[in-house]
């Protein structure tokens, strides 16, 4: 093994070259600062190469097979079929162009590949292969990630059972899949592969899908996946394979489900260990996750912590926005992490959310009312022949202001944007009602909800 004797220095150091740390480093770099960042494995991080874009070109195929499978009725005459190993091609020339995109908004950045650890709490290690480099920093920026969460009664073998990465690398259709884990991952991908022909269970230890979306919105997508004969089963749990089958407990009562290949999402933990922190002098919560300030600092004045490794949802645009601030934080500027986080699951239909639910805002003290339309009275819905779904709007029936949007229909994770906008800047019904919006649009529904909850509100005013 070489070692370099002889501490390089460095001005900020970024660990983590996924959306959080690339995020970081170009912003740092594009405020003068002399930045390097770490990455030991791809750049662009899980989410680019193995996660969130790789999983959207699964649902978005989805989609593109349930659409042409209503088109006979609107005209067009197709027989679609799913081709995955063409998938997987398509799939490897959206990653690359992609990581292509990050490595030129990193022009200005110096970026290492190795694996790194604290080696005090101005000195880092970096290994690569036999080589072994040592750096001095004078600010650090930790954006490691987060992994799938493991369960003991399921280790992944790459055979049976497997992880998200391992599903996306699917270049057949299963027969048969059981995906353990009802959250957001589970069930996009649960209801792609239905879509793809295969016989889909999913397996849930709690008693709903979904969690931290509004029960009303989660119910739509319920509907569609027993429209397509997905087998959902809540309150199960499993505990282990046994030849061709899942073996799983409900209510104190063993079964087996039929499984030729099984997706084990039970959510994502932080990616800690490895960085040696206690010689930093840092702790880390039960959950491994890093306790950070509004602006990501952690009890290191001189060390920041973005994205899966803190606390709140392992989401890529959370832990870009984080990445924005530490970067501006370290320069000087008065930059602040903001709590509200859109979330967004690519189900069928699309589901997404920000700001408080109805019960949220009540338990906070709020007087609520709730506007609410139906994707079935939007003209552009009905044409594309997905007019299942509805927007909420929760309001403060006091100040007339959203605190709250909740969706799940047609595009709903873009649509979410313009809510996040509102919730934001504590938009007034009265503000959203009297935006002229486009004709005929799928964004028409969000002003119907506004419309709805300003018209409750004054039933409420004049009784």
């Amino acid at each position: 093994m070489v070692v370099g004797e002889m501490a390089e220095p460095v001005e900020v150091l970024v660990v983590g070259g996924g959306p959080g740390g690339y995020t970081a480093a170009a912003r740092a770099a594009e405020l003068g600062k002399e930045v390097l960042l770490v990455e030991r494995s791809d750049l662009g991080g899980v989410c680019l190469n193995v996660g969130c874009i790789p999983s959207k070109v699964f649902t978005t195929a989805a989609h593109d097979l349930a659409r042409s499978a209503r088109l006979p009725v609107q005209g067009p005459q197709l027989q679609p079929r799913i081709d995955l190993s063409g998938l997987q091609a398509w799939r490897k020339q959206v990653v690359d162009r992609l990581v292509g995109g990050v490595s030129a908004t990193l022009g200005r950045v110096r970026v290492v590949s190795g694996t790194a650890f604290f080696l005090d709490e101005h000195r880092i290690s970096v290994e690569s292969g036999d080589h072994v480099q040592h750096y001095r920093f004078e600010q650090a920026i930790l954006a490691t990630g987060s992994q799938p969460v493991e369960l003991a009664a399921l280790p992944v073998d790459g055979t049976r059972v497997f992880d998200s990465t391992g599903v996306l690398a699917f270049d057949e259709v299963p027969p048969s899949l059981v995906v353990v884990g009802g959250g957001y991952v589970g069930m996009e991908l649960g209801m792609a592969f239905a879509h793809f022909g295969t016989r889909v269970t999913v397996v849930e230890a709690t008693d709903r899908l979904l969690a931290g979306f509004d029960p009303d919105l989660v119910q739509v997508v319920t509907a569609r996946a027993g429209e397509l004969g997905i087998d959902i089963r809540l309150g199960t749990t499993a505990v282990g394979v046994q030849a061709d089958n899942l073996l799983v407990r409900t209510d104190g009562t063993d079964d087996q489900v039929p499984a030729h290949a099984i997706l084990v999402a039970v959510g994502r933990g932080p990616v800690t260990d490895d960085l040696q922190l206690d010689r930093l002098g840092l702790t880390v919560t039960a959950t491994g996750h890093v306790p950070v300030d509004e602006q990501g600092r952690t009890a290191l004045p001189h060390v920041y912590a973005i994205g899966d490794i803190t606390h709140g949802p392992a989401l890529a645009h959370k832990a870009m926005a984080e990445g924005v601030v530490a970067a501006e934080a370290i320069s000087g500027l008065p930059s602040a992490i903001d709590a509200q986080v859109p979330l967004i699951a690519f189900t069928d239909p699309e589901i997404a959310a920000v700001g408080l639910t109805a019960e949220q805002a009540e338990e906070q003290g709020y007087e609520v009312v709730v506007g609410r339309s139906s994707f079935a009275t939007s003209g552009r819905a009905v044409v594309l022949g997905e007019a299942d779904g509805m927007v909420k709007i929760v309001v403060d029936a006091e100040t007339d202001v959203v605190l709250g949007v909740h969706m799940v229909g047609p595009s709903a994770c873009d649509l979410i944007a313009q809510a996040a906008v509102a919730v934001e800047t504590a938009c007034r019904t009265e503000d959203l009602a009297a935006i002229i919006h486009p004709h005929p649009s799928l964004v028409e529904t969000v002003h119907a909800a506004a419309v709805a909850a300003r018209r409750r509100a004054a039933r409420r005013r004049n009784r």
